[in-house]
């Protein structure tokens, strides 16, 4: 049965790196990713217009390159959640989390009894074709699931110690753009108001055993967190690797064939 890479590197103190699906449906972005050196593959429901299919051919796709496949649901129900755990998705990012019982019960659906309520529709593609009991598929699985909280508004920010005692949540992942609207600097990502507060979640993440976490708009961005003590980081999304390649290859073919004074 396929071992959680991701959630084994977080449990020995290490931070790991990832990237975003938003806007290309191809499976072979998460390859791609994979053979990058990435970790994780965040795969984008809320953002992104995928439809189930499409994120099931990438979940197979980032498992079968040995990528960690984490998808960020539209909002909290059980039928997306369970659907995508059953597709093989090694975790969810629950987005815009406020209040702690909602939080709670959609923790509740990531884990099989005792640990939660997710219901057992395991088939043989999940494990492998593996010869498995139902104890051991459902302590693997249990195991091997991360579970994402999303932080993005003031309210989250304020209850926050509330919402990390919640029983379940691995990580607390900020979303920065949301949360400076919140904060009324929209946009404004490196304003101190916002590294402050990002920055005293972190600490309060660390008081209750919780993985701080973040998803960035860019690889500096990125870099940034890391150094202040993210261990969960997103470095922007495939779109924006795309051009920012892109434009640095045209302005270096363009910069070499200026005609020579």
């Amino acid at each position: 049965m396929r071992v959680n890479h991701t959630r084994e590197r977080l449990a020995r103190g290490e931070t790991v790196l990832g990237c975003s699906i938003q806007a290309y449906r191809s499976p072979e972005i998460a390859r791609t990713f994979a053979a990058a050196g990435f970790d994780y593959v965040f795969i984008d429901m809320e953002h992104g217009s995928f439809n189930l299919e499409t994120v099931h051919d990438m979940i197979a796709a980032a498992n079968s390159a040995g990528i960690t496949p984490i998808v960020r649901v539209a909002e909290l129900l059980y039928s997306l959640v369970a659907r995508l755990l059953d597709a093989g998705a090694q975790g969810i990012i629950l987005p815009r989390v406020e209040d702690p019982r909602l939080l709670e019960e959609a923790l509740s659906w990531l884990r099989f009894p005792p640990q939660g309520k997710r219901g057992y529709g395991v088939n043989a593609t999940m494990v492998d074709y593996e010869a498995r009991t139902f104890p051991e598929i459902i302590e693997h699985l249990n195991r091997n699931t991360l579970a994402v909280v999303q932080f993005e508004t003031t309210t989250a920010i304020e209850r926050a110690d509330e919402l990390l005692s919640v029983k379940g949540m691995d990580i607390a992942m900020v979303g920065p753009a949301d949360l400076s609207i919140s904060l009324g600097i929209p946009g404004q990502l490196d304003h101190p108001l916002l590294i402050s507060t990002v920055e005293r979640l972190i600490e309060k993440c660390k008081r209750h055993g919780v993985v701080p976490g973040i998803q960035t708009r860019s690889v500096a961005m990125a870099k940034a967190w890391v150094e202040r003590g993210m261990r969960f980081v997103g470095a922007g999304a495939e779109h924006g690797l795309l051009l920012e390649k892109a434009r640095e290859a045209v302005s270096l073919l363009r910069a070499a064939a200026r005609p020579a004074p």
